[in-house]
This record gives C-alpha cells, sequence and structure tokens, in this order.
C-alpha cells in the first residue's frame, strides 16, 4: 500500500467516526495508520506509554494480569475506542494488555503530538472525560459481573467475545489449545470448571470441541445463555460525536 492509499485510509476512518471534528487541524499530519493481525498484541500492561490508539476496526481484548500470573478479562471492545487515554491523562505506564481479536485497524498518534498540538483543544479535552469516566463505570461494573453472574454465563460471553462474527475476518476457530486454561484465568475460575461447562455446551449443541479448537455451532442461542454477553454490553453511549 503507497503512502497516498494509507493517507487516504486514515482519512476516511477520521471522517468515518467523527474525528476529524475532534482533533485539531495541525495534528491530523501526525495520526498514523496501524493495522493489527488476530491475536496481535497492541500494547503490554507495564510498558510505558507513548500513543494514544483509536481503534477504527475490528475487535480488541482488554486483560490485566496479577503479580501471581493471574490474568482477568477487563473488556472486549470495538469501535470506536480509545486505549491509552487513561494513561495520557494521568501520566502512568500501560495499566492493561490489548490484544487484537480480529484484524483490526487502528489510528494511532504520539503523546508528544497531542501535547504539542491538541493539549488545550477543548473538543478533544470534553471526549476524553467522557471516555475515561465511562472506562471506569464499566470496570467496577465487570468486576462486579465477574461475583454475580455464574461461570456458565461468564464462558459463554467469553467464548462470543473471542469468536468474532465471520465477517470481521477472524477465524472460525475460538479457542486453541492451552486458551482453555486462558480462559479460566481471565473468567476467574478453574480449568477443571470450565471443561465441565464446556461438555455441557457440547451435549446441548452450542459448540462443538476438535482436537485443538472449540466452535460455536449455534450462536443465537450461546448469546442467549450469556445473557446476551456481559463482557461486551456498555453504557447506551451518549457519548457520541
Amino acid at each position: 500500500m503507497t503512502e497516498r492509499q494509507t493517507s487516504e485510509e486514515r482519512d476516511h476512518y477520521l471522517r468515518l467516526h467523527g474525528l476529524n471534528r475532534l482533533f485539531p487541524p495541525a495534528l491530523l499530519p501526525h495520526i498514523a495508520l496501524c493495522r493489527f493481525a488476530e491475536g496481535e498484541t497492541i500494547c503490554a500492561q507495564g510498558e510505558p506509554a507513548k500513543h494514544l490508539y483509536v481503534l477504527a476496526k475490528g475487535k480488541i481484548k482488554v486483560y490485566n494480569t496479577s503479580a501471581e500470573g493471574k490474568t482477568l478479562v477487563v473488556s472486549f471492545k470495538s469501535p470506536l475506542e480509545l486505549i491509552g487515554d487513561i494513561e495520557y491523562v494521568q501520566n502512568i505506564d500501560i495499566m492493561n494488555t490489548v490484544k487484537a481479536v480480529s484484524p483490526s485497524v487502528m489510528l494511532r498518534v504520539s503523546y508528544q503530538s497531542l501535547k504539542e498540538y491538541a493539549g488545550d483543544h477543548a473538543p478533544l479535552l470534553r471526549f476524553l472525560l467522557e471516555i475515561v469516566t465511562r472506562k471506569f463505570w464499566l470496570k467496577s461494573r465487570a468486576m462486579n459481573l465477574n461475583l454475580i453472574y455464574p461461570v456458565e454465563v461468564r464462558l459463554a460471553s467469553y467464548l462470543l467475545s473471542v469468536s468474532p462474527d465471520e465477517t470481521d475476518g477472524a477465524s472460525s476457530g475460538t479457542l486453541h489449545g492451552a486458551d482453555v486454561a486462558d480462559a479460566a484465568d481471565m473468567i476467574g475460575t478453574s480449568y477443571r470448571h470450565v471443561n465441565r461447562v464446556l461438555r455441557k455446551f457440547t451435549d446441548e449443541g452450542l459448540i462443538e470441541r476438535k482436537r485443538d479448537a472449540v466452535l460455536i455451532r449455534d450462536r443465537e442461542k450461546l448469546r442467549e445463555k450469556a445473557h446476551y454477553n456481559i463482557y461486551e454490553q456498555d453504557l447506551e453511549r451518549g457519548t457520541r460525536i
């Protein structure tokens, strides 16, 4: 892809999501278009934060790892979503690891450029304030959901979240090999319990277990089981640009 094509695609996503009205004109040339393959890490917990990312296309997984090595899913996000906004405001290292669940397109701008060209730009600051406060609300809600909902609901939600629709361009598998153990950590239960629930889902015809993957067979019934996906329910987004 040529530089001109990349620039045209970047401008397309800026217009599509109304970001050209948020960012001042002087900042636009400093915004880069980035692509991430399914499963690729976008940023990692504990690393120095240097960029603000805007998810323009695809789906991403946000999770946190404790000092003991336990991981817990925070959320799954679809456009429009910001990564690195809290770190930018608080001037801290990256709080969570973020990975692409499906092939994803991100718009990226450095903190240095943000401070230089948009440090006091009111439309962007208002947008950041709304996004940051919404994230803290959702994080509190997600922690409560992990305590309130049974493992069946959490696992069904997790399977739906890591298995995008075919239109997202992701592979058809939902979990592969050791990912079953990762799922147990991320929804806050044991590997054995996850396997028991997977067997139950198989008996109900919701999924099919193969040697190296778990495949969804009845997405609609799995959505019902997941209460329409607790990990992706969001506030009614009054924040639109």
